[in-house]
């Protein structure tokens, strides 16, 4: 929850969403965990569907900028293969363009934005989807 809360902090999950989500039989979350949690991930994908939703991804601020995230997302589209999932999806913040750049590097493309979706802070949610039938 330290992460949770220093990556997000306007609109961090609540510690009772955080273990919901851990307990889901519908969810799959992974730790990095080299010195001490240094992120996580997560991805939701029901039993027989056809795609998966990356749920979180967050990196401790001091292992930013070593290839973690990057990780944490190939892992995570991994899980979606092994599951699978033709598609995945998610949600990132208009207002972060470093991680916009780390989902179109790994095959995301932009289908749609949600107006004022991030609050308190108003910011638009910026909707992707990887098609996994075209990346290796």
């Amino acid at each position: 929850m330290a992460i949770e809360n220093a990556s997000f902090p306007t609109d961090a999950w609540p510690e009772y969403a955080m273990a919901a989500e851990l307990a889901s039989p519908h969810g799959r979350y992974i730790v990095d965990e080299e010195d001490g949690i240094r992120g996580y991930a997560g991805l939701r994908h029901l039993a027989g569907g056809a795609d998966s939703d990356v749920q979180t991804i967050a990196v401790a601020a001091e292992a930013r900028g070593q290839g973690l995230g990057r990780r944490l997302l190939r892992e995570l589209l991994e899980t979606a293969r092994e599951r699978n999932a033709r598609e995945v999806f998610l949600e990132v913040r208009a207002d972060n363009p470093v991680a916009q750049g780390l989902y179109e590097s790994e095959g995301f493309v932009e289908i749609g934005r949600r107006a004022r979706y991030y609050q308190p802070d108003d910011v638009d949610a910026v909707i992707m989807k990887c098609d996994l039938r075209r990346i290796a």
